[in-house]
């Protein structure tokens, strides 16, 4: 391990100890890098997350060396009950060589300090409470060299130092911005909702996803856009919240809290979902998708996770690709940190954006054109009332939703899946 020159110079720093941020930190610790992870925040604390997680975030989870047991507290679930248009399907996540065939459920406040933890045990130097307030930029290159931030509970201005530097600060990423990043108004976002309720389901085999929300309020049924989902937490408790996408007509003037508070008032009583049993506020957060923050490298700044708009388009899941390219920039600074010369480090780190639009764009570019459909209503409706009644189809709409195939000597819907991803344009 190379070693750190003070307490505020390393070989890179990561802001933001999110699912990301640490998992970057994480494999650069482990590859014997010195890494510095600066959270804004102090572990325990809380995030919006649906706490769902599907076989693409329990492989990174597993690749980590992370204790996934239920003694450990993670609760297992066995695929995803899909409920609209009159019907109820459950699907089992598929049998794959290259995912596991479970879904883990975890809390996020307590799921993202357990990762914080497991890089700090790999060798990350954690500082928490560290509020990144801007980049430092060389004049004469342009390149970022490390960042000034407030330390502590007396706000001590500090500047941390690096050759790299990677943005794992979320969807407002202010270090991306400083940067002149901003984001595609092109590329589609979401919105998610959510809260915590007291209910007998709290104990569920399966992730559960409404297509069709309903407002049963008035005197008229109204369908309104977006999805709900259910997770039960296995500690007493649901996690309920809905997701609704920016492509919708009434995005900008609905009140999202009121419609999910509709949507819970049109539940059977006996599940528990009413304003007495719920155990916290109702709290929201955008959902950047499709690679909505371009490019993912340039001049010493990595992008990962939400702050490169990572979110897949067709379901809204974050944190699988938070871990992945998390991992995917820590191989690649491995690589850079490597070569003997600043102009072959450079060409090592352009790899990076290739890798990203190699591994997701032609796949996210199908999500985009899923995205404009599903933004109808209407269209949601149609697609809930015929496809549910097709098990063959569903389970081919689940490992497409949740980018769930073999690359290789997998089924025929993998092969289909693969090769329209292939096919699409990687933009």
């Amino acid at each position: 391990m190379t070693e750190p020159l003070s307490d505020h110079t390393a070989d890179v720093i990561v802001v933001g100890a999110g699912p990301a941020g640490s998992t970057t930190a994480y494999h650069l610790a482990k590859a014997g890098l010195d890494v510095l992870l600066l959270e804004k925040t102090e572990f325990p604390r809380e995030k919006v997350c649906g706490d769902g997680l599907t076989p693409r975030a329990v492989k990174q989870l597993v690749a980590m060396g992370i204790d996934i047991s239920e003694e450990a507290g993670w609760l297992r679930n066995r695929g995803l009950r899909i409920i609209g248009g009159g019907v109820r399907l459950q699907l089992d996540w598929p049998e794959l060589a290259s995912f596991p065939d479970y879904g883990l459920v975890r809390k996020r406040d307590d799921f993202d300090e357990q990762l914080a933890r497991n890089a700090q045990k790999a060798g990350a130097r954690l500082y928490e409470r560290c509020n990144v307030s801007g980049p430092v930029v060389d004049e004469r290159t342009g390149r970022i060299t490390g960042v000034t931030a407030k330390l502590g509970e007396e706000k001590r201005e500090v500047t941390f130092r690096a050759p790299l530097v990677v943005a794992a600060d979320g969807n407002s990423t202010r270090l991306s911005l400083a940067m002149g990043l901003h984001r595609r108004e092109d590329r589609p976002m979401g919105v998610a909702v959510r809260t915590y309720f007291t209910s007998p389901r709290h104990d569920d085999d399966y992730l559960e996803s409404w297509l069709e929300l309903w407002d049963r309020r008035g005197p008229q049924d109204r369908l309104l856009p977006g999805y709900g989902w259910i997770f039960g937490m296995g500690d007493g408790t649901s996690n309920v919240g809905l997701g609704v996408l920016n492509t919708s007509a009434s995005f900008k003037e609905l009140d999202w809290r009121e419609i999910l508070k509709a949507w819970c008032a049109s539940m059977p009583e006996d599940w528990g979902y009413t304003p007495e049993n719920m155990t916290g506020p109702i709290r929201g957060a955008a959902l950047p998708m499709a690679f909505n923050r371009q490019p993912h490298y340039t001049r010493g700044l990595l992008l990962v996770g939400d702050a490169g708009g990572l979110v897949n388009p067709f379901n809204g899941e974050g944190i699988a690709y938070a871990m992945e390219s998390g991992q995917i920039a820590a191989d690649v600074i491995v690589q850079a940190h490597a070569r003997a010369t600043p102009a072959q480090r450079e060409i090592a780190l352009q790899r990076y954006p290739r890798v990203l639009k190699d591994t997701y764009g032609g796949y996210y570019t199908l999500g985009r054109a899923f995205v404009k459909l599903i933004g109808n209503p209407k269209v949601m409706q149609i697609a809930a009332q015929r496809g549910l009644t097709h098990p063959v189809l569903m389970k081919f709409t689940l490992k497409l939703l949740a980018n769930l195939t073999d690359p290789t000597g997998g089924d025929a819907m993998d092969r289909i899946i693969n090769g329209l991803s292939k096919v699409a344009p990687k933009a």
